[in-house]
């Protein structure tokens, strides 16, 4: 666009739009054979686009150009490849004002043959045409940004009282100096881009806005400023979002209307801003339930009646019913009209009206089934089957029925063993973010430590403290067997575990790999064991890990390298290593903790041999780097170290140290990991290499 009057109108959402394909009328036409043209007949071409040296126009210019982005994918004949040619005159010169440069040139060179012929040429469609099969096309666009506008003048209006509101992305506005009178060229031009060409005179005006200081700060923009079009659109959007924060549900703010002013290299922009009533939120209904019990959500939900309408709490709002786990999708939206309210309804002074909500609900299938499988070269194969229901009793309480079979195969494993399961859990127990736990438990694992055959009760309750802190309690009584070095003995056990978790890492998926932030437990499981020789005990264990992407420094794209750090200690309290059972002892070897050790193999032994004592301390450390790679794969690299010693206190024992590396394959569900791990000071009969297999990074 070439400046030629004093004002002329310009849109700056065609502009903005330079970045994705536009003026379709052009395309509709340009790239349509023509009827005299045979459909057979296409002209292959090599474009070249000379760099402006401003990185952002460029990149602009690039994503803007058909005769570039169509090149491979769309060949066409010679006619339509020279309305191709003449649509990109408009195509970059929208690149460059999306930049703030609206005095721009842009210069299109086609060389056919020995021909050498601007894009504009009339005679190009026929030596387009009359080019030979083995012919060449070579294109050449160029484009001189001139200067750099700024904003000027930024008015904010009321919309004219005798105007009906705009319901597409331009509205005639007039120009802030009074009039708008665009020369020949720049009527074309506006009318090019979809702007109402004015006539010269005024148009009504609305009332001046004054903004407040949060609006002004959500506003951001500032005369002086460059007239880059992202900017002045991205404030549309800012200022409408305040507005609807602060009440005002059907405030509206028009897509501004933008005067060129090529005198002083400025743009000046109007916006109507209609604010609308203040509103509360009215009565909040909910479709689409049939399982689900309504009084359930609407105990659940984090709204009322009455509160002032804020889009971002409603949405807050949606996504934790969302989290309950048993609908496919939850949305949102209001319901007009706007209602009144009574005085003893409303929940802010004064205001009296009332933004009707509705939330929409799908229900997600109520049962499913789940396979999981995992191998390691310690512990051997794990397969199992697990049956879900979602919805039990209708309040997404969740009845989980679990069997695996375990011990198939593995140098810590002495034969076949099983873990069958049930688990209940009710959300919202008693208050909300508070749920509900119930197992029943039968395990069997041959170990080379011990064997073991267990029934297992546990119950408890666990509650979500703030944004990152999950706490739980409870009791567990199990009925056990044990035989260890040919000696077997049973064991009642009660405990009353307690732990604490923190999470930062904010992952949707725990299976996920976390690029930054922490996680953190804390446990502590006051214990007596009984029919067995009585004894007092409590297991005390913390455990943290940290991720942090190498892009935080500059040094690669955000997630695709991350070092992650790992440390854990343990310690049992008030009893020795052979006055707790051997299950209640502390082991190290293996994934959770020392990678290249077999399970248990870290840590006494019993005499000369594999078979593992135990201990009443521990502690463990690991450093892990992670690599993304193309084609969802990915590779990773560790180094792990940690001891268990007879005392109460860590830091004793035997250090050993493992290293290995891995492979990474990214599917939707999560990365699934192959780690191979070697001992660096191997134990008498420990193995030489470990191979370990599962869904998701080790921690």
């Amino acid at each position: 666009m070439k400046p030629g009057s004093r004002s002329s109108v310009v849109s700056l959402s065609l502009a903005l739009g330079a970045m994705a394909p536009c003026c379709h009328v052009h395309k509709a036409w340009a790239d349509a054979p023509s009827s005299g043209e045979a459909a057979e007949k296409t002209v292959p071409y090599s474009v070249t686009i000379q760099p402006t040296k401003n990185a952002e126009v460029d990149a602009a210019i690039q994503a803007s150009s058909q005769l570039q982005t169509l090149k491979t994918t769309h060949a066409v004949g010679p006619y339509a490849l020279a309305g191709r040619i003449r649509a990109d005159y408009d195509r970059v010169d929208t690149a460059l004002q999306s930049q703030g440069y609206y005095a721009g040139t842009v210069t299109i060179r086609i060389k056919v043959g020995s021909q050498d012929l601007d894009g504009r040429d009339p005679a190009l469609p026929d030596a387009l045409e009359a080019l030979p099969k083995d012919g060449k096309v070579s294109i050449t666009v160029s484009a001189t940004m001139g200067p750099l506008f700024h904003l000027g003048r930024i008015t904010l209006t009321t919309p004219p009282p005798t105007a009906a509101q705009p319901s597409d992305a331009v509205a005639k506005a007039p120009s802030p100096q009074g009039s708008a009178a665009p020369t020949t060229s720049k009527a074309q031009t506006a009318d090019k881009m979809g702007v109402p060409e004015t006539t010269g005179g005024t148009a009504t005006q609305g009332e001046p806005v004054e903004l407040t200081a949060d609006e002004l700060k959500a506003f951001k923009l500032k005369s002086g400023q460059p007239a880059v079009a992202s900017d002045v659109l991205a404030a549309q959007g800012n200022l409408l979002t305040q507005l609807q924060e602060e009440g005002y549900a059907v405030a509206d703010v028009s897509t501004p209307l933008a005067y060129l002013q090529p005198h002083d290299n400025t743009l000046d922009v109007v916006f109507r801003v209609g604010k609308g009533p203040k509103v509360v939120i009215g009565p909040v209904g909910m479709d689409g339930l049939q399982r689900v019990h309504q009084s359930f959500l609407r105990r659940r939900l984090t709204i009322k009646e009455g509160e002032l309408y804020q889009p971002s709490k409603i949405e807050a709002a949606r996504q934790d019913l969302a989290s309950v786990g048993v609908f496919s999708s939850v949305q949102v939206h209001n319901a007009p009209p706007i209602v009144t309210l009574g005085p003893g309804k409303t929940l802010v002074p004064g205001v009296f009206q009332a933004m009707p909500v509705d939330f929409d609900f799908k229900e997600a299938k109520r049962r499913t089934v789940a396979v999981q499988a995992g191998y390691s070269t310690d512990l051997g194969g794990r397969a199992g089957v697990t049956w879900t229901h979602h919805n039990l009793l209708g309040n997404a309480e969740q009845l989980k029925l679990t069997a695996l079979l375990t011990g198939l195969g593995g140098s810590a494993q002495q034969g076949l063993g099983y873990d069958v399961y049930a688990d209940f859990s009710k959300p919202d127990f008693l208050h909300k973010n508070q749920n509900l736990s119930l197992r029943v438990e039968a395990v069997r694992q041959l170990l080379y430590s011990y064997h073991q055959t267990a029934f297992i009760l546990r119950g408890g309750i666990g509650r979500r403290l703030g944004k990152f802190w999950y706490v739980s309690g409870g009791l567990m009584g199990m009925q056990e067997q044990i035989q260890q070095f040919g000696d077997t003995r049973s064991y009642f056990i009660v405990s009353a575990p307690l732990s604490a978790t923190y999470d930062s890492t904010q992952l949707s998926n725990p299976i996920d790999p976390a690029t930054h932030g922490i996680r953190a437990s804390l446990s502590a499981s006051p214990s007596v064991s009984l029919e067995n020789a009585t004894s007092f005990f409590t297991l005390l264990s913390a455990q943290v890990s940290t991720y942090f992407d190498l892009a935080r420094i500059g040094l690669t794209k955000p997630g695709k390298s991350v070092i992650a750090v790992r440390g854990t200690i343990g310690s049992v309290q008030g009893a020795s290593t052979y006055q707790i059972p051997p299950d209640q002892r502390l082991y190290a070897g293996g994934p959770a903790t020392v990678r290249g050790f077999r399970y248990q193999g870290v840590g006494p032994q019993y005499g000369n041999t594999k078979y593992a004592i135990g201990g009443t301390s521990l502690d463990a450390g690991t450093v892990e780097f992670r690599q993304r790679l193309p084609m969802n794969l990915g590779v990773a690299a560790f180094v792990d170290a940690g001891q268990v010693g007879t005392g109460s206190r860590p830091g004793q024992g035997t250090l050993r140290v493992g290293y290995g590396a891995g492979v990474r394959y990214f599917t939707p569900i999560g990365p699934i990991r192959v780690d191979v791990a070697l001992p660096m000071n191997r134990p008498a009969y420990g193995d030489k290499w470990e191979l370990y297999i599962g869904l998701g990074e080790t921690f």
